[in-house]
């Protein structure tokens, strides 16, 4: 019974995560999800999945239901009596809610999105183990003699007998008083990837805009998550002026003033110096804008940054350029002009919501 249980259960979560894939591009358009994200597990609702229901039995001998009365009459009331005007005839749809962690749902978006699995640098292990020296053994090798505790118990050993002289204090230890350290071993969580968040929050970046932002980082940030525990999180804003702020501020500022976007990179620049080793760390700054900048002057001095303090340290610098009413959208060009054929820079055009599923390929899908 047991057994065909589980496979059952198996069966259930292989329709559910099929049914994840046929929907996924919705799912990743709304935010709903993320308002739902709980610790470790996130609900998503599945509709369009059968549920448990009884059926007549076709040789009709009987059972539940059975007697006087043709199929569709009235269980009460007056049979000639036809149903309120809020009934309808068909059958309803359902929809369920379907409990999924974080992981499960970044390999589906792995597997539909056709995304390689990353390959760290510096440090292969995301877990570093650390002896720690925490008691005393009966056994063990000579190299982890505690010559203090073994000539300890040999005293009193000696005392017990009363062969200790204290005017002659000989301490002769025997292999029963021997004692050895023992260990145990130290899981060390240890984090070498950050993730650094720009976007631009002028005036010209609505609502909207905010919004696309907001939805595409968590799916990146749930992708990255699935290769590195303890993944770090910065978040940095920027109209004329660059500041570092909590998640919770960086989706909920609006929008004003002007745009100088390399204030921005002059800050990851600075937290990538003096804050992570790019030997030790794997790098991923994001910048998220409508492409509408101050100046050329300033667009030339992104590129500067980007080529001396950012791209050499980082494992792949993403921009993506969300479509607004109010912005230019030259600084795509200007990026696209100056790092035609580098590999170490990223763009994206992220036109509407549907876009972000594209979006996110490009991004993650040549696996840095």
């Amino acid at each position: 019974m047991v057994e065909r249980i589980e496979k059952d259960l198996s069966r259930f979560k292989k329709i559910v995560k099929g049914k994840i894939r046929e929907n996924l591009k919705k799912y990743m358009s709304t935010g709903e999800m993320i308002g739902k994200k709980g610790k470790e597990f996130v609900s998503i609702p599945i509709p369009q999945i059968d549920i448990p229901h009884f059926k007549f039995d076709e040789k009709k001998n009987g059972g539940v239901g059975q007697g006087e009365g043709n199929e569709g009459d009235p269980i009460s009331g007056d049979p000639n009596s036809e149903g309120g005007s809020g009934a309808g005839e068909g059958e309803g749809q359902h929809t369920r809610e379907v409990d999924l962690t974080i992981d499960e749902l970044a390999e589906i978006m792995g597997e539909e999105l056709s995304l390689p699995k990353i390959q760290p640098k510096g440090k292969e292990s995301l877990e570093t183990i650390k002896i720690k020296y925490s008691g005393i053994s009966t056994v063990g090798p000579n190299s982890l003699r505690h010559f203090k505790r073994t000539f300890k118990e040999a005293l009193k050993r000696q005392v017990s007998l009363g062969i200790y002289n204290k005017e002659h204090p000989v301490i002769i230890p025997i292999k029963h008083d021997t004692r050895y350290r023992t260990w145990k071993n130290i899981v060390k969580p240890e984090t070498n990837a950050v993730v650094i968040f720009m976007m631009d929050i002028s005036g010209s970046m609505e609502d909207e805009q905010k919004e696309i932002v907001r939805i595409e980082t968590f799916w990146i940030d749930t992708w990255l998550r699935h290769h590195y525990k303890n993944l770090k999180t910065r978040y940095i804003v920027h109209d004329t002026v660059a500041k570092e702020v909590d998640r919770e501020t960086f989706f909920s500022l609006k929008e004003s003033g002007g745009t100088i976007i390399s204030s921005a990179y002059k800050l990851c620049r600075d937290i990538i110096k003096n804050e992570y080793n790019p030997d030790e760390w794997n790098i991923y700054p994001f910048h998220f804008s409508d492409g509408d900048n101050w100046s050329d002057r300033d667009n030339t001095e992104c590129i500067n940054i980007l080529n001396n303090d950012i791209l050499p340290f980082v494992n792949v610098f993403c921009y993506g350029q969300v479509d607004s009413r109010y912005g230019s959208g030259k600084f795509i060009k200007e990026l696209s002009k100056n790092f035609k054929d580098d590999d170490r820079i990223i763009l994206s055009e992220i036109e509407n919501r549907d876009a972000i599923m594209n979006s996110i390929k490009t991004f993650l899908g040549k696996g840095k």
